[in-house]
Order: structure tokens, then sequence, then C-alpha cells
């Protein structure tokens, strides 16, 4: 009778998981393609970087969709115009404008199939200066922040994005290469051992001192990396871009962070309507994502080493690597490993160190390009705000 049950069981369980039936809503598959709009105009001068692209169905196989050939302009209030060019898919710039911030700006833009775009006039807000970039040590991991304020008690909200970038080496430093038909020394340009590793904010960022009796934001969070993390091997540094907002556009980051990154659970906050400051002249009942600010941007950069962190931090190396021998003569059989596997061009293994016995080199330690090859996973230039 228990074995009866247990087999019952099984089948139902069974015919539960058969006939379950993916369930794909409309909003996944569904046509349209809407304009978002990124960016801020920088009142100040440093350049304009407006990005246009159109949304993707979440079902499709295309995830990225640049909206390119459009005409983006920056307007005044007085019909002033400054244009911006299409640096590269979709990226509108602009050098320093300058602008006069008693005014107030908005966005054009004219796309190729003919639809025009504007954003509300604006006020240029000057950002304040960020007061310092630092991190804290929290158990196996380091937390990045960011602290500012504004003496005059006027800006109350704040959003800030930043590019990241960390020296790293491969797990075995080469000294030779081949060069076809032999093992040669690497020169100092042949070095394949130190990269940079880049990337940058994927997250809102976004504070408030609304509440508070002064307009002073302290340690804010921008991000956090663990003590294993290949970031913190050698060097590690950021630089921060800092925006002031005003109440309307902190309201929309705000939204729209609710619906990109706190959802999933049912003590989230349910998703609602992001509403920005673009609307489609041609067809206003067509949605626009997209909320655009004017204002300086702050700037401030911070860099780590591993001098500053526990001494028992230790980086976890993404690949499992050991050392190879391959010898001109191989004991067992006496195969010329060298020849065979080290020295054609394209060879999966890279000679590492030489193995000698008394004057002579009878062959070389050799390892995978993984872990003997950084720029698989960097580039050997630093950035443009590495110290």
């Amino acid at each position: 009778m228990i074995v009866f049950k247990y087999l019952l069981y099984i089948m139902l369980m069974v015919f539960m998981i058969s006939c379950k039936k993916p369930y794909n809503p409309p909003a996944i598959t569904a046509p349209g393609s809407y304009l978002v709009v990124e960016g801020v105009i920088n009142a100040g001068s440093d350049s304009t970087v407006i990005k246009l692209s159109k949304t993707v169905n979440l079902s499709g196989a295309v995830t990225t969709n640049p909206v390119l050939q459009a005409s983006v302009t920056v307007e005044s209030d007085q019909n002033i115009s400054f244009p911006l060019t299409e640096a590269y898919k979709g990226n509108y710039v602009s050098a320093g404008l300058n602008l006069d911030n008693t005014r107030k700006y908005r966005v054009s833009i004219k796309t190729s199939d003919g639809k025009t775009y504007l954003s509300d006039f604006e006020p240029v807000i000057n950002t304040p200066p960020i007061d310092s970039l630092n991190f804290k040590v929290q158990n196996s991991s380091i937390q990045v922040y960011v602290s500012t304020h504004d003496p005059g008690n006027n800006i109350k909200y704040y959003r800030w994005d930043y590019q990241e970038a960390w020296q790293f080496h491969a797990q075995y430093q080469s000294q030779y290469i081949t060069n076809g038909t032999a093992i040669v020394p690497r020169t100092a340009a042949q070095s394949i051992y130190y990269c940079y590793g880049r990337d940058s904010s994927s997250t809102i960022l976004i504070g408030s001192s609304a509440k508070l009796m002064k307009d002073v934001i302290y340690q804010n969070p921008l991000t956090q990396i663990a003590s294993t993390s290949e970031k913190l091997e050698l060097e590690y540094g950021m630089q921060v871009n800092q925006y002031a907002l005003t109440g309307a556009a902190y309201n929309f980051w705000v939204n729209l962070k609710k619906n990109t990154e706190q959802l999933g659970s049912i003590f989230d906050a349910q998703p609602s309507q992001i509403n920005g400051n673009i609307r489609c002249v041609t067809n206003p009942s067509e949605p626009v994502i997209g909320y655009i600010s004017i204002s300086t941007v702050g700037h401030k950069t911070v860099f780590i080493s591993n001098a500053q962190l526990p001494q028992s931090w230790k980086p976890a190396y993404p690949y499992t690597s050991e050392l190879d021998s391959a010898l001109y003569c191989h004991y067992r059989d006496c195969q010329n490993d060298v020849v065979d596997f080290l020295i054609p061009l394209g060879s999966t293994e890279i000679p590492v160190s030489a193995i000698t016995k008394g004057p002579g080199t009878i062959g070389y330690l050799a390892s995978t390009q993984y872990c003997t090859d950084c720029t698989i996973r960097g580039i050997k230039t630093p950035p443009a705000f590495w110290k």
C-alpha cells in the first residue's frame, strides 16, 4: 500500500510537470519600438553626449538597437542652437557648450524616419564638487562611496555614474615567444603579463538630502568589490561623475530604478509608469523613454592599491592553470615537444620559462593562452583617467 501511494505521488508529479505551458506575455513579444534617450546636457566645458536607441523585444535576438543618422540639437529658450555630431553608433556628441546658466535649454531630435522629438526646457543646475571618493573594508569586500554637499542648501538631488579600471596580471609571465621557426625572448612590447580591465556602472546611483536639515550626502555607496575579485589584484581606479538634479528628474530616476532593479519579490515595489520629459511631436501618443537634465558635472577619481588591503586577500583566477614541460627530447620517447607544440604559429601552448641542463636549454615550461596572456581579459593601455 505504501509503495502504491509512493508510485501514485510520482505519477502525479510527472503529470503536473508535463502539463505546464510556457507563458509568454504580450509585453515581451510586442512589436512596438520606442525611442530611448540617454544623456545630460553638460552646461560647462566638458563634452555633451546624447545616446539614442530603440527598445527591443525581450524575446528577440537583438539586444541593442542604436538610432543612426539622426539630427540632434541643443536649443535655448532664445532660439540659439548647438548641433551635435554622430560620433559612433547612435552617440551624438558636442564639445563643451559653456551655456548661460540664466537660460533654459532642451534637446531637439529628428530621426531618419521623419519623426521629431523635443524635451522640455530645463534650467541649468550648477553641480557642487564631490567632497570625497573613498572606500572602506567590510568583512570580505570593499565598499566604495561618495560624499558631497551644497553650502547653499539648494540642490537636494543627485545622480552618479562611473568608469572603473583595474590593473591585473596573467597567472604566469611568459618570457619567450615563437617566431614560427624558433623560440626567442620576448621584447617589452611583446609582454602579455600586465593588462587593464575596464567597466562602467550598470545600476542607477541616486541620492537625496531632501529630508535632511542640510544638503549633505555622506558616504553614499557606489559599488562593492569582493576580496577575491581580480579588480583588487594590483591596483583599482574609479572615476565618478556627479550630476545635480531637479526634483522631477530625481523622481524619474527613482521610478526607473524601481522598475528595472527592484522587482521580483512580493515585498518589492509594483511596476509603475515612467514619465520622462521627452515627447514625440509628430505622434504625441507615442511613448518616449528618457529624461534630459542640464547641469555642470563634478568629477573625482580614487585609486586603491593592493597594499592598502588585508594581506590575506587573494584573487581567484578565472581559469585552472598549470605548467607543462615541453622538451626537445622527451625522456619517454625522445619526441621533440618544442617543435611539435610550441614553435608553430597559433599554438595553444605558450612558452613561459626555459628548462636548462648545464649550459644548454633542453626545453621550456609552458601553459595555455588563458593562463599566460592577459589580453584575453583586458588591454595593455590604461584608461585616460589613470594616473
